[in-house]
């Protein structure tokens, strides 16, 4: 063989090779996902290249206390099956072949859970894994009871909210587990100067973060209560 033919042969296996190299996908990879209660949430499975065949799609579902759940499909049957799925509100679309995404929708508490999706193609099998967080936000209140301690409550949230006051006042703080993995937090402050004549009550969550504000009044009774609630969504 000419030289010029092995530079040929060379230079066209090199080009396979970076061509060969730049379908390759990563075999398995995992995210974290939060999403609020009450929104959509969409997972999508590790992406197809134009060289590589669909196979099969393979959702499998493990939820806390409840048995694993698997959706597949098949391309060559085009043909769905499910093994242990009841939650109507856990679909993908009606073309799988065309988007393999699972969709939640609404997302609730009980959706917390490893969702897993399996690719099956010509150039091998592909997995993309989701650790799925739902967060719910706390509903918040700020009131003055008869002794003149204000109270602010972030109720029902997961996870936990956190509560901080402007002015910094005498405060206890404690937090109340519901059994549904929310919590409620309740921060009770008083203040001995009675310079103080407002205060606010500030409410961080990873849902969003909200300020209510009430004035203090200790010879009026009862006391005047202001309400206000944490966006739900992001």
């Amino acid at each position: 063989m000419s030289k010029d033919n092995d530079s040929a042969a060379s230079t066209n296996s090199s080009l396979m090779d970076r061509q060969q190299r730049s379908f390759i996908l990563p075999m398995e990879a995992n995210t974290s996902l939060s999403k609020p209660v009450d929104t959509k949430a969409v997972l999508s499975c590790p992406p197809i290249t134009q060289k590589a065949v669909l196979v099969t799609i393979r959702w499998e579902i493990i939820l806390r206390d409840k048995p694993s759940c698997t959706r597949a499909y098949r391309r060559d049957t085009n043909e769905t099956r499910t093994i242990n799925c009841s939650d109507e509100t856990i679909s993908w679309d009606p073309r799988p072949d065309r988007n393999p995404a699972l969709q939640i929708d609404p997302v609730a508490i009980t959706h917390d859970g490893y969702y897993r999706c399996e690719v099956v193609t010509t150039h091998g099998h592909f997995y993309h894994g989701y650790h799925l967080t739902v967060l719910v936000p706390p509903e918040v209140t700020l009131f003055q009871l008869e002794n003149g301690t204000i109270v602010c409550r972030a109720a029902a949230g997961k996870p936990a909210a956190q509560i901080s006051w402007t002015p910094g006042g005498d405060c206890h703080t404690v937090e109340e587990p519901l059994g549904n993995d929310t919590v409620t937090v309740q921060s009770s402050c008083c203040w001995e100067d009675h310079r103080v004549s407002n205060v606010s009550c500030s409410v961080s969550h990873l849902t969003g973060n909200t300020s209510l504000s009430i004035e203090l009044n200790q010879d009026s009774y009862p006391k005047h209560a202001f309400f206000g609630s944490l966006p739900r969504g992001l």
